[in-house]
Formats: C-alpha cells, structure tokens, sequence
C-alpha cells in the first residue's frame, strides 16, 4: 500500500530504532480496541457462548495496551530530558501542543453528542456543576483524580500530564544530568519498588511505575553490560507478561503484581527490539501497517471509542434483539476494527498532524499515551 506512505509515515530523523517502536504503539492501541469491542459485543452473543469468557479474557488482557503506552512514553519522555536541558515551560508548551488539539476537537464532539443524546451523557444538568465538569475533563484531572472521564479512555491522559509536570523537576531538583547511569537506575529501582510497596498496601495510583520502567529501559538501553534479549526472551516476556493479567488476584495487592509482571515483560520485550533493530522480533513490529496505526495512535485511542459505540448502536436500531453464536464474535471484530480507523485517519489527516506532529520536521522524541 505505498500510496497511504506519505500519509501515515511520519519523519523520524536518523533515530532507526522508533521503527519498532511504532509498531509497539499499533499494538498497545489494538489492545485497547480489545476491551471496547469485547465490552459491546458481549450484548449481541447468546447465553453459553464460547466465545464470552474470551471476550472477557481480551477485555482483561486488553487493559495493558495502556501499560505499553506508559512504558513508551516514560522511554522516550526521560531519554529527552536526560539527554539535553530544556527550558521547563518550552518543553510543557510542546507537550500541550502534542495533547491538545486532537484532544479537544474529540471534546467538543462529546459535548455536543452529550446535549444531542442526553440519555447518555455524563455532564450533570444542573448549569454551574456541568461547567466545573466540563473544566474538570479539559484539564485532564480525571484519572489521578477521583472524576469521572467523560470521555471514557482520557483517564490515561491525567498520568501523561502528571509525569511531564514533575519529571523535569525530578531531573533538575536532583541533578540527574550530572549523575552516573548506575545511581540513576538505582535510584529509579528503589523509586519503583517504594511506589509499588505502597500501592499494594494502601492502594493508589499503582499504574505510574510503568512510566518508571521506562525510564529504567532507558538506562538499560546505555548501559554495555545489559545483555540484549533475544527474539525468543522478548517475545515470551510479552506473553507472560500479558498472562499474568489473566491470574486470579484481587485488590491492591494483585494491581501491584499485574504492574510489576507488566513493568518487566514489557521492558524486556522493548530491549529486544529497540537493541537489535533487524533482528526478528524488531522486523515484526516494524511491519508498515502496524507502525501507520502507531503512528496515528493517539487519535485512534481518542475516537475509536465512539465509533465503535456508534457502530454497535447502529446495529441495534437494524437488527433490534438478535443473538449469535461465537462465529459472530470473529466474524464482527475485522468489521468493527476497519470501521474505527476512518475517522482515526480522519482525525489524525486533519487535526494531529498538522498541528500536533509538525510534518516533515524531526522530531525522534515525540511520543503520547494515550495516550492512549
């Protein structure tokens, strides 16, 4: 499909190992299709489906694309800052002209759905506490902060926010630039271990220690007694890695050791490409039409929501109270998956690009989780 390159390719400078990387974002955003679809379809399948503990498996494993996104971006985030000083509010001015448009153009699209479709929208209907809402969700607060999104994938987006305003802090307040790799690391280790200690114990925002791994990776990715994974390790470390979600613990306990198992198999399988950029696990996901997806993934994590509501509401008013077997689950998901990247495209064509990505400029460390 040569004819979509000059559409979807993004200029990455010299930096050869983004290749990979983008195939990673495809991913991790595919994975988060995983749970919307799974979260719909289950209405349209008869009871004793064979199909529905797998749906509820893929909504569970589906959750860790986000994951991928924070341990990407704390990759990439890191590595820029540690690498050269940057004027603080220089670097948060880019990071809101890399959030922002696409963002709020999905906003004013879910504003104006909510008052069209009021039986489904979350802003409250009284005046002065749907303007504190709607101030609420433009500043990115739910997520860390205990509101409700209205738009139901920008939770993540309040963890971008959080981690671009302390990291140059962190950097700065403790001289980072000036240290060696190995005080880093160890410091981001104890750093790490704490947060999940505590998240076990107490609960808390438990997801951050994946930006943590990131910046870990980082590290590793300079550090010459770091052995590289093989294709082989890389590849078993994203498997198990997304397993372990499946295993039966609960509470904060359990969300510690899903992010601990996903903080290693996610940065092993990063290493394995990221090192060895021919190498065979690195070729897979540098596959073009993953990487065209990873490419416009933050306006794929923004909208695809939507669209697939759209497409199984459309659903309801043509085939009102049908049922199907397990074939329908298969047989669906290409269907509903193609019909999410239109306005993706659309969006990402019209508004990311151009206003967020800058064409035809450099740019080897831009990077957003859905941000996912």
């Amino acid at each position: 499909m040569p004819w979509l390159s000059p559409y979807f390719e993004l200029s990455r400078g010299s930096a050869h190992n983004l290749r990979p990387m983008e195939g990673l974002r495809g991913f991790a955003v595919f994975l988060v299709f995983l749970v919307h679809y799974a979260t719909l379809v289950v209405d349209w399948l008869i009871d004793g489906a064979a199909a529905l503990p797998l749906a509820e498996a893929l909504h569970t494993v589906g959750n860790a694309g986000v994951d991928l996104f924070f341990v990407l971006s704390g990759y990439l985030i890191y590595g820029s800052l540690i690498s050269r000083r940057q004027p603080f509010m220089r670097f948060m001015a880019r990071r809101i002209e890399r959030l922002y448009p696409a963002f709020t153009v999905v906003f004013v699209l879910y504003v104006a759905l909510s008052y069209l479709f009021p039986a489904e929208s979350k802003i409250p209907p009284e005046s002065g506490e749907a303007l504190v809402y709607l101030l609420q969700n433009f500043l990115l607060l739910p997520g860390l902060f205990p509101i409700e999104p209205m738009i139901t994938v920008a939770w993540s987006l309040s963890y971008e926010l959080f981690y671009y305003l302390v990291l140059p802090l962190v950097i700065a307040g403790l001289g980072l630039r000036e240290r060696s790799g190995r005080w880093r690391s160890a410091l981001f280790v104890g750093a790490g271990a704490a947060l999940l200690v505590y998240c076990a114990l107490a609960g808390g925002p438990v997801r951050l220690a994946l930006f943590i791994a990131g910046m870990l990776l980082f590290e590793a990715m300079t550090a010459p007694r770091v052995p590289t994974p093989s294709s082989l390790v890389g590849g078993l470390a994203l498997v198990l890695g997304l397993l372990s979600t499946l295993f039966p613990w609960d509470g904060t306990v359990g969300a510690a050791l899903d992010a601990l198992s996903l903080c290693l198999g996610f940065s092993l399988l990063c290493l394995a490409c990221f090192r060895v950029p021919q190498a065979p696990l690195a070729r897979l996901f540098s596959w073009s039409p993953l990487r065209w997806l990873g490419n416009m993934s933050y306006s794929y994590y923004l909208i695809h929501g939507l669209a697939l509501k759209a497409a199984f509401l459309a659903m309801s008013v043509l085939m009102p109270g049908a049922a199907f077997g397990s074939w329908f689950f298969w047989a669906l998901m290409p269907v509903m998956f193609a019909l999410t990247l239109l306005p993706s495209a659309a969006l990402f064509l019209a508004v990311e690009r151009p206003l967020s990505l800058a064409p035809g400029a450099p740019r080897p460390r831009d990077a957003v989780a859905p941000t996912r």
